[in-house]
């Protein structure tokens, strides 16, 4: 039977989606067979990282009863792949939630990890999503509203009984304006799984409509999100440890490193 890692956020914008597809890509690269799944129903975003915003059979057909979840699987030019949500305020409409356990039971016989991108926040949609979890990751800013949004998650996560592995610690700028590391576990008493750093390479990738990981694998960023997805299935990965002088700084931001 197959995993379901959900990743989620106390608070829109932190960068989850992109870590959600970060991690299914840097699995799919050590050959883990890894699907991702837009579970973000009213502001789905999972086909836009991988430049498919519109197709044919999606996630909400399949919860509208329309369609077999072997319908709505998609598979990337790199070999990952991915179940989107449709854009379409109609298709939302239709699509009924209750049927979602019953969609994980069928995709933990597929497939041996599952990542569930959420929905922001703590509403009745992201819980539908939580409580399918194997285990919860949290995505969060270094900052005080996004910690404080990030708490209120793992008591959540905790109250419906749901393991959380960790936080993933996105936009970090090294400023002296964020939140220490120290003070991040503090306050969530979870562990860190990784820090990812700004770079314009993840922006880029935006853009170019692929994770990090495949445009840009020599970034910081893809290679803590390798690290991190190491974490999760017991593989060894170590990133590269770049020095932070100036010259370092300059080509990290530009997604050379």
């Amino acid at each position: 039977m197959g995993r379901i890692f959900v990743i989620t956020s106390g608070k829109g914008g932190t960068g989850k989606t992109s870590s959600a597809v970060n991690l299914g890509a840097a699995l799919n690269s050590f050959g883990e067979d890894v699907i991702i799944v837009d579970g973000n129903l009213t502001t789905p975003n999972v086909g836009l990282h991988f430049g498919a915003p519109i197709v044919p059979v999606s996630l909400a057909h399949v919860l509208s009863g329309h369609a077999r979840i072997e319908d709505s699987i998609y598979e990337h030019d790199s070999g990952i792949k991915i179940i989107p949500t449709s854009l379409s305020l109609k298709e939302l409409k239709r699509a009924n939630r209750r049927n979602l356990e019953n969609i994980a039971r069928k995709l933990k016989r597929l497939f041996r990890y599952i990542i569930f991108d959420s929905s922001a926040g703590l509403g009745e949609e992201a819980l539908s999503i939580m409580r399918l979890a194997d285990e919860v990751i949290l995505v969060s800013n270094p900052d005080m509203p996004s910690i404080t949004d990030a708490l209120k998650t793992i008591k959540i996560a905790e109250e419906l009984g749901k393991p959380v592995r960790g936080v993933i610690v996105t936009r970090v700028r090294y400023d002296k304006t964020e939140l220490t590391s120290e003070n991040i576990i503090d306050m969530l008493e979870v562990p860190i799984l990784g820090v990812i750093p700004e770079e314009f390479a993840v922006r880029e990738s935006l853009a170019m409509k692929n994770p990090v990981v495949h445009t840009h694998p020599k970034s910081r960023s893809a290679e803590k999100y390798k690290e991190i997805a190491a974490k999760l299935v017991g593989r060894n990965y170590k990133a590269k440890d770049y020095k932070r002088g100036f010259w370092a700084k300059i080509a990290s931001s530009l997604g050379l490193r």
